[in-house]
């Protein structure tokens, strides 16, 4: 009986050590949906810089997420830099031509031993290709020190941007 005690706790602790790697980035807490759907986007920041705190995020709003909107958090600034997209989508009937294209979340502290979430809403354009990857390249700056979470190739080595898998809507 002992036995399978150990080797239970034996693979548990291997499984977290494989797991592991995969929550040292910034990531989003759901990682698929639906284009043409509304999207809210939750960026996990599971730790700061080589152990010092966390004192801004800034996400890249990639061009296909429309209208980006985010949630302000208690003791951050919040800064929304907008611009023109590539093209014009239509949402509800009307063209949009421009939005946010940069939200930055800064003067707060996060200490490198606790965890946070940061949220923003949008719309994934109808267009959008299926079966792809929408990055949202990630900043994370501290008080000394920065992460680049902004590698875009679908690596999860280094420092991967955080990726929504888009698929497409149900058949009617």
């Amino acid at each position: 009986m002992i036995r399978i005690f150990a080797r239970a706790a034996s693979a548990a602790t291997i499984l977290l050590a494989l797991a592991a790697p995969a929550f040292a980035h910034v990531s989003l807490e759901v990682g698929k949906a639906v284009i043409g759907s509304t999207y809210k986007a939750v960026l996990r920041v599971p730790h700061g810089c080589d152990g010092n705190a966390t004192t801004s995020i800034r996400v890249k709003i990639p061009e296909g997420f429309l209208t980006a909107k985010p949630q302000p958090k208690a003791g951050w600034s919040l800064d929304i830099t907008t611009g023109k997209y590539a093209k014009s989508y239509e949402l509800y009937g009307s063209p949009v031509t421009e939005g946010a294209t940069e939200i930055t979340w800064s003067g707060g502290n996060l200490p490198d031993a606790q965890y946070e979430e940061f949220v923003f809403r949008g719309t994934l354009a109808a267009d959008l290709p299926a079966d792809t990857t929408l990055y949202f390249p990630v900043i994370q700056t501290c008080t000394t020190g920065e992460e680049d979470w902004i590698d875009t190739s679908g690596s999860e080595d280094g420092t991967p941007a955080p990726g929504l898998k888009l698929t497409a809507p149900a058949a009617k």
